[in-house]
């Protein structure tokens, strides 16, 4: 395996120009708006952002750079409006939820409350009442975890994948994995996406893979390895060397093979991340729209939330973290991020049932 590499931006190209389409879902809409992405959101104005100069590291010190779509270029326009989707079984017309299902001992949430089949398959059909995928896992990618053997991953997973649908359950299945081989097994067992959060850094065959089989991937971004990725993660500019790494990583995944309407794209939230860059990403996650494709964001019940959810408290521990991670994953919704991955499907699928009633015309009459 390789693993991946840190990728502190020290090189300012302060001529490119980054387009963030102001998302909007109310319904005053204005003549010219365009739909964002073919979904529910829709912008008439855009934020121009470039790098600051070396002597100026704060980007976001002045004013916001507004600009209206006519002074936007056309080819960015394109990729802002397109249709997204479907990707593994989801349409990414609607927002969407996928229910995470750790089937580990050790993750940060949930682990060894569903390691055992059994937890696991009444977990899965928990979720998938109120999931529109569902996203298994073998191995804890949280802070401080170490490798698990393929082997073991793969045993963790693949019969629990097996069971699920031999039970009739037809909700789409996501394995969380890095690994190449766990991901092929995983596939032959059931399973219709792959979620690699190291976004192909790891293995080197995972990319060949995913092109061979024709199969659907999230591509996340991470700085550094679980095991170390949080021992001071630093960015020239979070949010661009952010969008500039995805942006390699669907360049380097199309020239596998993987076709760009088969991918997701996931910024990582947590993963070679400080509290200030989660919430920089948050701020402006619209951004990632310019790259075309549907997005993923999994922020459920991280630590972040805790400390800044606790008010005059220290910290709230995980499984007090799901309001936070409602609040968050309705301000995602609000600047169009398609897919939500979420420990608490019920919680999420409600809210966003009144959400849509409020900020979607379509979702209304349900």
């Amino acid at each position: 395996m390789t693993p991946s590499v840190p990728h502190n931006t020290q090189q300012r190209d302060t001529d490119r120009v980054y387009w963030r389409p102001i998302c909007q879902t109310d319904p005053a809409r204005s003549p010219e708006a365009l739909p964002l992405a073919g979904g529910w959101c829709w912008f008439d104005r855009v934020e121009r952002i470039r790098r600051a100069p070396a002597d100026h590291p704060d980007p976001y010190e002045d004013l916001p750079d507004i600009v209206p779509i006519e002074q936007v270029p056309t080819d960015v326009l394109d990729r802002l409006t397109a249709a997204r989707g479907p990707v593994g079984g989801l349409d990414l017309r609607l927002p969407r939820i996928m229910g995470i299902l750790n089937l580990t001992p050790d993750s940060f949430s949930d682990g060894g409350q569903f390691d055992r089949p059994e937890a696991a398959l009444a977990q899965a059909r928990h979720l998938a009442a109120d999931s529109d995928m569902l996203d298994l896992g073998g191995e804890s990618t949280r802070p401080g975890a170490a490798e698990v053997a393929q082997a073991e991953e793969i045993a963790r997973t693949a019969p629990v994948i097996r069971a699920l649908r031999a039970d009739g359950i037809a909700t789409p299945i996501s394995i969380d994995t890095r690994k190449a081989t766990v991901a092929a097994a995983v596939l032959d067992a059931g399973a219709d996406l792959v979620n690699d959060v190291s976004g192909f850094d790891f293995d080197p065959a995972m990319a060949d893979l995913v092109a061979a089989r024709a199969a659907p991937v999230c591509i996340m971004h991470a700085q550094g390895l679980p095991e170390t990725m949080q021992h001071d993660p630093r960015y020239g500019d979070v949010l661009l060397d952010v969008y500039d790494a995805l942006e390699t990583r669907l360049q380097r995944a199309e020239a596998a093979g993987i076709d760009r309407r088969r991918i997701l794209l996931d910024p990582g939230i947590g993963f070679g991340k400080t509290q200030a860059h989660n919430l920089a990403l948050l701020r402006r996650i619209g951004l990632f729209h310019g790259l075309g494709c549907g997005l993923l964001l999994g922020v459920s019940r991280k630590r972040f939330i805790g400390r800044l959810g606790a008010g005059a408290e220290a910290d709230l521990p995980a499984d007090a973290r799901d309001p936070g991670s409602v609040a968050l994953a309705l301000a995602a919704w609000g600047q169009g991020v398609q897919v939500m991955r979420v420990h608490d499907a019920a919680s999420h699928a409600q809210a966003l049932r009144l959400w849509r009633a409020v900020c979607d015309p379509r979702g209304a009459v349900d």
